[in-house]
């Protein structure tokens, strides 16, 4: 497995922005899936975004189409532009590598420790 690491979370208020990246050792072939997941307290932990390295074809959640953009970073990362930031958006965020563009957490077989995301009212 690789370790991925994951920054940029913090508190911001509603309508606000926040750009998280994930860093992940080594070279990312293009048939990697990079993926983001977020889970609220309480709560399962729920597909955000992906999308392929190689051909950048994304999937996102229904509630991120429009607000959340996923794409390449600086060298080995994976950002995720956050936009329009709502309350529900609040959560611990997670990065994710597998080798399928799919929602499905149990697909993913490296994770990184999570950046907390606070949007406040």
């Amino acid at each position: 497995q690789v370790q991925l690491e994951e920054s940029g979370g913090g508190l911001v208020q509603a309508g606000g922005s926040l750009r998280l990246s994930c860093a992940t050792p080594g070279r990312i072939y293009s048939s990697a899936v990079m993926a983001w997941f977020r889970q609220a307290p309480g709560k399962d932990r729920e597909f955000v975004a992906a999308f392929r390295w190689g051909s950048q074809v994304s999937k996102y959640a229904e509630g991120a189409k429009g607000r959340f953009t996923i794409s390449r970073g600086d060298a080995n990362t994976v950002t995720l532009q956050m936009n329009s930031l709502k309350p529900e958006d609040t959560a611990i965020y997670f990065c994710a590598r597998g080798t399928s563009l799919t929602t499905m957490a149990s697909e993913y077989t490296s994770w990184g420790q999570g950046t907390q995301v606070t949007v406040s009212s």
